[in-house]
């Protein structure tokens, strides 16, 4: 499985434009690190929007489905710093999904990515998952591509401080990403086999499509070997 772990936590959302630089800064020196640190928390990654919205997607890699309401997660939701209390209420149209990863094909996180939200028609929702399963693997191994990942929203998020803060979230019920290493070939993939009239024939309902380069990633590993050097 390329994906770190067997689950994930998928989120999308805008920033206020005034509140971007300093949002970046937050995420990226505070925010990764203290998520990193909790147990079972593996790697996140923070992506930027090249075509479509929302401007940012963030992907937690997470060992298992449970890591995403332990009580050491919930305590950080519940007691957010000085910091990120004042970068919340920038955020804006917060979809949080807590996921299983039901499928994966390739290898490695490409810099590029494509991520699709939709859902399956009740009546399609075996023949969708079986389509997906025959598509990925193959279209993982096309050139400029690298690696497709199915996510399926698989716990209801608990309102916390920090949602308090910034406004109730809303699910995410499928995802697909598909990243690669050429910006074009992942792009393309949203006009041809992955399209929306590619899906919707396949029994996917209300999808949504957006095209992001990755912009910042950090693992616990990192912060591991970093706290030894000390």
């Amino acid at each position: 499985m390329p994906l770190l772990g067997h689950a994930a936590m998928l989120l999308t959302f805008d920033v206020v434009a005034e509140a971007i630089g300093e949002h970046d800064d937050w995420h990226t020196h505070e925010h990764l690190p203290e998520r990193l640190s909790i147990p079972g928390f593996l790697r996140g990654t923070r992506w930027v929007a090249t075509a479509g919205s929302p401007r940012y997607l963030v992907l937690y890699e997470v060992d298992r489905l449970e890591t995403l309401n332990s009580a050491a997660y919930l305590e950080r939701l519940n007691n957010p710093t000085p910091w990120t209390q004042r970068i919340m209420p920038h955020y804006r149209g917060m979809t949080r999904g807590l996921c299983s990863v039901m499928k994966s094909a390739g290898f490695g996180m490409g810099g590029f990515a494509l991520l699709l939200r939709f859902k399956p028609r009740s009546e399609s929702h075996g023949s969708l998952d079986s389509w997906l399963g025959g598509v990925m693997p193959r279209l993982a191994g096309q050139r400029g591509l690298g690696s497709l990942h199915l996510l399926r929203g698989a716990l209801a998020a608990d309102m916390t401080s920090e949602q308090r803060i910034r406004g109730a979230d809303s699910g995410l019920d499928w995802a697909l990403l598909a990243t690669g290493y050429s910006e074009e070939a992942v792009a393309a993939l949203a006009q041809s086999e992955l399209s929306a009239v590619s899906l919707e024939q396949q029994g996917a309902t209300d999808v949504a499509s957006a095209t992001y380069r990755a912009a910042y990633a950090l693992t616990a590993q990192e912060l591991v070997r970093d706290r030894h050097r000390e």
